[in-house]
């Protein structure tokens, strides 16, 4: 698309404009915050954990190798240096803003369903055993043989949130979404064949695959945890992205949907202006011969 159209699509320009034709959509968003932070506050189901099922849970307390503030810089602040860096070369605010407000939902609606079914499942963390006591000397009810654990409540309760990743859901929630958006800029499914664009695509979710596979390493989550965060993440950023952007093999794939409805309502009010530019010297004579 010429530059010269892009223009005339700046913050300055199409900012408000864009603002308020999304208003409902910032304000779901924030209430979608405000869900995923209450969804933190809740206990989870105490899945039963029995003798012979600590074997499985009793692995190493570790600390996390990708810390959980690193988790939204990965998944949410890189993707927007790179939404930035097309949009100052380009100046095209409803791709700004489409990039900016879809990989929020989708890693804010990713987070939700995640912690839903974190706190429903209730699976225990491979680090278990040691969350529940901290001492190593194990403890069981008599009657239901299920733990009663002196740890630390906080910690505890962790334990419990073991499926599925929410850092493997939110990594790819962010960078699958990252994947998809840089898909439809370099055009990779143009059929000219320039398989190395793909190298450019993956690297996000390959920065997502390591993020996941940490937190086996970390004994944070069992393989089938992440597997099933990262499942779910792709998903949402899928939908998310097609919510506003073509898909990526489109001949339009490199510009969002608004965009392209805004140049034919640009172009519709132009041709209407010409149409009325026209006709005013011949409505100006008729008005001139009723008056003689």
């Amino acid at each position: 698309m010429p530059a010269t159209q892009l223009g005339c699509h700046t913050i300055g320009s199409h900012g408000i404009k864009l603002a308020r034709f999304h208003l409902y959509d910032w304000i779901i968003l924030i209430f979608l915050a405000v869900v995923y932070g209450l969804s933190n506050i809740i206990e989870p189901f105490h899945r039963f954990v029995g003798r012979d099922m600590l074997t499985d849970v009793s692995y190493p307390l570790k600390g996390n190798t990708v810390p959980f503030w690193a988790v939204p810089l990965i998944a949410i602040v890189l993707p927007w240096v790179i939404f930035g860096g097309i949009y100052f070369k380009n100046k095209n605010v409803y791709d700004l803003h489409h990039g900016i407000l879809g990989i929020l939902y989708s890693v804010l609606i990713t987070a939700v369903i995640t912690d839903a079914i974190k706190n429903g499942v209730g699976r225990p963390r491979p680090d278990f055993f040691w969350r529940c006591f901290p001492d190593g000397k194990a403890n069981f009810n008599n009657v239901t043989g299920d733990v009663i654990c002196h740890g630390e409540r906080s910690v505890i309760k962790e334990g419990y949130k073991s499926f599925p990743s929410g850092h493997a859901s939110a990594a790819f929630a962010g960078l699958g979404f990252l994947a998809w958006y840089l898909a439809g800029k370099l055009k990779a499914f143009n059929r000219e064949g320039h398989i190395a664009k793909l190298c450019l695509v993956f690297l996000p979710l390959l920065v997502a695959s390591l993020v996941a596979v940490s937190r086996v390493d970390d004994y944070w989550h069992h393989w089938q945890d992440v597997f099933a965060g990262g499942i779910l993440g792709l998903t949402v950023a899928s939908f998310c992205y097609l919510q506003f952007f073509p898909y990526p093999f489109d001949a339009d794939a490199i510009w969002p949907h608004a965009h392209f409805q805004q140049l034919a309502e640009s172009q519709s009010n132009s041709n209407a202006a010409v149409a009325l530019r026209d006709t005013s010297p011949m409505l100006d004579s008729m008005e001139s011969g009723r008056r003689l």
